[in-house]
């Protein structure tokens, strides 16, 4: 089997908005899944937020703040899971709960160097 990064997607509002009902209905859903692949020994990384702040190190060792939340999309998180081929990965990402937020699932896999 191979590795391979689940990179998740949203609108940095989407991410946010949301009674507590909502979030917490969501985050059910989130465990839900992540248990789902786990449950078939195919979870290497569980899911993990990011956090909203950070660095960026640009070229020149010029290193600022970022990222910017204002971009229409950002990165949320990610998982690793093990598949033995790109489209079974990709068919695991079909149950993520950000699919249903108008997100999307980046499936890409990791090459060992």
């Amino acid at each position: 089997m191979k590795d391979f990064l689940f990179v998740f997607r949203n609108d940095a509002q989407t991410m946010t908005s949301g009674s507590p009902e909502e979030m917490q209905a969501l985050t059910k859903r989130w465990m839900d899944w992540i248990g789902s692949i786990a449950a078939q020994n195919k979870l290497t990384s569980h899911g993990n937020r990011l956090a909203h702040g950070g660095k960026v190190v640009r070229p020149d060792n010029i290193i600022t703040d970022g990222p910017y939340t204002e971009i229409k999309e950002l990165v949320g998180g990610y998982s690793i899971v093990k598949a033995d081929t790109l489209e079974e990965a990709a068919e695991l990402a079909k149950g993520c709960p950000i699919l249903t937020l108008g997100g999307n699932v980046e499936v890409r896999e990791i090459s060992v160097m």
